[in-house]
C-alpha cells in the first residue's frame, strides 16, 4: 500500500498512484481527490521507500506509522498547528525512542504526523501488513535473481 502512496515536491499532502505511462504518472490527491499528471521532471518519492534516521541505523516509514497507530489506537493524532519543536520531539520519542535528534528535524516529524492523519482519514491503516508484503516481495525478487544467475 505504501508503495502506491506518493509525496510530490511542491504539492501539499499525499497522492495515490493511479496509473503509469512511459514518462508520466497519473496520481490522485488524498486531500481533494483530484487527479493530476506527474512528469519525470517532478520530484516524487514513494512512502514505501522512505526511512528515518535512528541511532542504530534507518527505520522504514511503515514501522513508524504502525507505532503511531498503536500509540493512537488507530485514531488520528490530535495536535495543534502551532505545536512547538520540543513537543514534536517529545511525541516522536514515544513512537521511535532512538530517533537521531540531529538528523531528524521537527519539520520531518510534523510531516510524518500529517501523513499519518491523512492516511487514517482515507482509511489506509494496514501499515504492518504492507511492510511484511513488501519485504516478502523483495525476498522473492532476490531469490529469482539468484536462480537466474546460477
Amino acid at each position: 500500500m505504501l508503495k502506491e502512496m506518493l509525496s510530490i515536491s511542491g504539492k501539499p499532502g499525499l497522492f495515490k498512484l493511479i496509473s503509469k505511462g512511459k514518462s508520466i504518472f497519473i496520481a490522485e490527491s488524498l486531500i481533494d481527490h483530484t487527479r493530476i499528471p506527474v512528469y519525470s521532471r517532478d520530484k516524487v518519492v514513494s512512502l514505501g521507500d522512505i526511512t528515518m534516521y535512528t541511532n542504530d541505523g534507518d527505520v522504514r516509514l511503515a514501522q513508524i506509522l504502525q507505532s503511531i497507530k498503536q500509540k493512537e489506537n488507530g485514531e488520528a493524532i490530535s495536535f495543534s498547528p502551532s505545536i512547538t519543536q520540543e513537543e514534536l520531539r517529545t511525541y516522536f520519542s514515544q513512537v521511535l525512542p532512538d530517533f537521531d535528534r540531529e538528523k531528524v528535524y521537527p519539520s520531518d516529524i510534523k510531516k510524518v504526523m500529517n501523513w499519518y492523519n491523512l492516511l487514517v482519514k482515507e482509511g489506509f491503516t494496514d501499515f504492518e501488513e504492507a511492510e511484511e508484503a513488501e519485504v516478502k516481495e523483495e525476498e522473492d525478487t532476490t531469490e529469482e535473481k539468484l536462480t537466474i544467475d546460477n
